[in-house]
C-alpha cells in the first residue's frame, strides 16, 4: 500500500505565531507547516524495568539513583530504540549516624553516617499505564532537548543532555532524565533522525507503567552510593 502523501512541505526555523517567542538560551522552536493527510507520532515509554543506576548531583551531595528502560519508536519508520531513563525525584532529608560500640571510647572511624532522601514518585494513579501528550512545544538548544508533556492535569518535564547541567523547572515537579554515555546525544540525534523522516512536526506521546514497588525513602552512604531502600 503507498504511503499517505505529505504535500507543501516547509521545513525551518521559525517563530510561530502559534507559539509564543522564548528566549535563545532556550533555544529556537522548530516548527513545520504543512497540508498534508496525516500526522505521524512519536511515542515513548518509560518501563518499570530497572536498568541501571546513575550519579545525580542533588543540592551539593552525588546520589546513585536506578534507571529505568525507555522505549522510543514512531508510527511511520516502526524503529525501536531503547534508553535509560530515571523516574525518582529525590528530596534530602536528615543525616543518619549508626554509632560503633567502639564510639563509645572515643573511637569515630567505625561510625556509619547515611543520608537520607524523600522520593517524590510520579506514579498513575489508577490505571496501568499513564498516558501524556506534548504540552505546546519541545526546546532544542544545541546540546540539550526538553519536552514538556500533560495529562490528567499533571505536567511532566523529559529532558536529555549533560545530567550534571540539568535544572529542575521551578513550575515542575516531577522530571524524567535521559542516561547515556553521550550527554543524551544519542536520543536527540534519534529524535532528529524520526522528525527528519516524518517530515511533519509529530505528535509526541509519553506513556508512563505504573511499577508494583515504589521507594518512598532512599538512604545512600558518604559516597552517594544506595545503603537501603525504604518502600511504600
Amino acid at each position: 500500500m503507498c504511503p499517505l502523501p505529505e504535500l507543501n512541505l516547509n521545513l525551518g526555523i521559525v517563530k510561530d505565531a502559534s507559539v509564543q517567542s522564548h528566549s535563545i538560551e532556550d533555544g529556537e522552536i522548530v516548527v513545520r507547516t504543512d497540508s498534508g493527510l496525516r500526522k505521524h507520532t512519536i511515542t515513548m515509554t518509560v518501563s518499570d524495568q530497572e536498568v541501571g543506576k546513575v550519579i545525580l548531583k542533588i543540592g551539593n551531595q552525588k546520589v546513585e539513583v536506578p534507571t529505568f528502560k525507555l522505549i522510543v519508536t514512531d508510527d511511520k519508520t516502526n524503529e525501536t530504540e531503547a534508553y535509560q531513563v530515571t523516574r525518582d525525584t529525590l528530596s534530602f532529608v536528615k543525616v543518619k549516624t549508626k554509632r560503633s560500640i567502639l564510639s563509645f571510647l572515643g573511637i569515630k572511624k567505625f561510625d556509619k553516617t547515611s543520608f537520607l532522601y524523600e522520593n517524590i514518585a510520579f506514579e498513575p494513579h489508577h490505571e496501568d499505564i499513564g498516558k501524556f501528550e506534548l504540552s505546546k512545544y519541545r526546546n532544542l538548544s544545541e546540546n540539550s532537548l526538553t519536552y514538556t508533556f500533560k495529562g490528567n492535569w499533571e505536567n511532566v518535564v523529559l529532558f536529555a543532555g549533560n545530567i550534571n547541567e540539568f535544572k529542575k523547572p521551578e513550575d515542575r515537579r516531577q522530571y524524567f532524565i535521559i542516561v547515556d554515555h553521550s550527554d543524551g546525544m544519542s536520543f536527540i540525534g534519534d529524535i532528529l533522525y524520526r522528525e527528519k523522516l516524518v517530515k511533519l512536526t509529530p505528535k509526541v506521546e509519553l506513556n508512563i507503567i505504573r511499577r508494583n514497588r515504589i521507594p518512598k525513602n532512599f538512604e545512600v552512604d558518604e559516597k552517594g552510593h544506595i545503603r537501603k531502600l525504604i518502600y511504600l
